[in-house]
């Protein structure tokens, strides 16, 4: 659903923060949006990087999962924008379309990991432990 920002939690209480998942696809979207609210953690959906970048979920986000191909605004972009503006929240892009050059690229500029869909629980869950620190 355009526009829809859903907050999933586990618990009543948020743990270190907001993680942000920026994907087109519906379906990965829900889904890892359900692992995260399964572990506890409060989480936000958006289906851009314009979307997030319009948000007031941005300066809360303690870890961004990001999909590489978007409409407008790819996740390598986002990125690039993040920095640009002194961001430094962790980034685990997720794609369909394995690409080890677009992999490097998003590795050298700090991304915490570039997973393939469907994402390993394990791999994903092991991302936001090093990211959240828990």
């Amino acid at each position: 659903m355009p526009g829809s920002h859903k907050a999933g939690r586990k618990s009543g209480r948020v743990r270190n923060g907001l993680v942000a998942i920026v994907d087109d696809d519906q379906c990965a979207r829900e889904g890892i949006n359900a692992l995260i609210a399964s572990l506890g953690y409060c989480s936000a959906t958006f289906m851009s990087a314009e979307e997030y970048l319009g948000s007031e979920s941005k300066p809360y986000t303690a870890c961004l999962i990001l999909d590489v191909h978007l409409p407008g605004m790819s996740g390598p972009e986002l990125q690039d924008h993040l920095a640009a503006d002194g961001g430094r929240t962790p980034i685990v892009f997720v794609t369909g379309l394995f690409d080890e050059r677009v992999r490097n690229r998003v590795i050298d500029a700090g991304a915490l990991a570039y997973l393939t869909k469907p994402c390993d629980e394990s791999a994903l869950i092991s991302c936001l432990v090093q990211a959240l620190g828990n």
